[in-house]
């Protein structure tokens, strides 16, 4: 699977198209996933400005710091059709966004998250322009993933089981999560990850807190472990899988949910198809703990996208009417969090296929005992 495949170069001219049906004269991008799912550019972000112009008609313009002139370069950008500028250090690069744009124009979109040093100096270098949210556009054409993105999603997924796979070699009483969150973040990049992006180890009652993180508190026989993993592959794509341990013999109670929370997962997954709204798939996870009365300890949503970035659209939520497409993937996460004792969730990532849908993460979800 070839840089061509990932990061085709008819992206550029659909974004065109759709910046255009916006109502939009142009993007602005900054590094981050909107640039490299568009031209294949993993860019640095710096205090120096790099800036995607992609006009709705014309010539799209990538404007770089002289020094970052040979990684772009290099990157699939130019293959693309991207002209390239540079600017050295000392001088002002908000000209050259607006010579790409050919001068003043009525209304941009500009990167979600680009930083506000930047929105603040483009708004000056262009004071007749709306500025608008980059999202509007690219949010549509990200959602759904292509055959070579899904396949890459596969890989990440196979990459983060095979971490889970290792667990009893790091998982021991007497040791901390952050020793074996450490561990952790090695393997996932010797299985394959460019980066390990996560390595969230809560014991006991730590596990309660869905975002925790790690400590430096002693992981104790019979205590539950959730330990949820990620990170990105050379490709730009990224993993998101949770699983639950115990070292011995877990609380009876803790057994009891764990079946629970398992029957809501494999409910939830079962219910993906396209033409069910996101918001339905996120209802009959909780329906299931809710009916077993845990309702109140089901704390977040359901599920996220997934893609170049960890946590993106669509997301499965109450309120989230937009129906389910094929190739639009993400992650599945029911959980339940008793405050003070312990938690649990299962996450798996899932494509949403022509007919149904399919796990990316393939592991056991049965409750793993070391």
């Amino acid at each position: 699977m070839g840089d061509e495949d990932l990061y085709p170069p008819d992206r550029l001219a659909a974004a065109q198209r759709a910046t255009a049906d916006a109502g939009l004269d142009a993007l602005l991008l900054p590094p981050g996933s909107d640039l490299r799912y568009l031209t294949g550019y993993h860019a640095h972000a710096l205090e120096r400005l790099t800036c995607l112009v992609l006009p709705a008609t014309g010539e799209p313009t990538l404007v770089v710091p002289t020094l970052e002139r040979p990684a772009a370069e290099a990157s699939p950008a130019p293959r693309a059709g991207v002209r390239i500028v540079d600017h050295p250090d000392g001088s002002d690069p908000y000209p050259l966004v607006v010579r790409a744009l050919g001068g003043p124009v009525g209304a941009v979109g500009l990167g979600d998250r680009m930083w506000a040093e930047q929105v603040l100096a483009l708004r000056a270098a262009l004071p007749g322009s709306t500025q608008r949210l980059a999202g509007e556009v690219l949010r549509g054409l990200r959602l759904r993933k292509s055959p070579a993105e899904v396949a890459a999603l596969r890989s990440a997924g196979a990459a983060i089981d095979a971490v889970h796979a290792r667990m009893a070699q790091w998982l021991r009483p007497g040791r901390t999560e952050a020793q074996v969150a450490a561990d952790i973040s090695v393997a996932i990049r010797e299985a394959g990850h460019a980066t390990a992006d996560f390595a969230i180890v809560a014991a006991g009652p730590n596990g309660a807190s869905p975002h925790h993180g790690t400590s430096d508190r002693v992981i104790g026989l019979g205590e539950p472990v959730v330990v949820d993993i990620g990170g990105t592959m050379p490709s730009g794509y990224c993993s998101d899988s949770t699983r639950c341990y115990v070292l011995g013999t877990p609380p009876p109670e803790y057994l009891d949910y764990y079946e629970v929370l398992h029957a809501a997962q494999r409910a939830a997954v079962g219910a993906v198809r396209p033409g069910v709204s996101a918001a339905a798939v996120d209802a009959v996870a909780r329906d299931v703990i809710s009916e077993a009365g845990y309702g109140a300890a089901f704390l977040h949503r359901t599920g996220h996208g997934i893609g170049l970035d960890g946590h993106e659209d669509p997301y499965l939520v109450a309120g989230n009417t937009r129906p389910l497409e094929p190739g639009m993937a993400f992650s599945v996460e029911p959980g339940i969090y008793l405050a003070g004792r312990h938690g649990a969730r299962i996450e798996d990532i899932v494509v949403c296929t022509p007919d149904g849908v399919e796990r990316l993460n393939t592991i056991s979800r049965e409750l793993v005992r070391l």
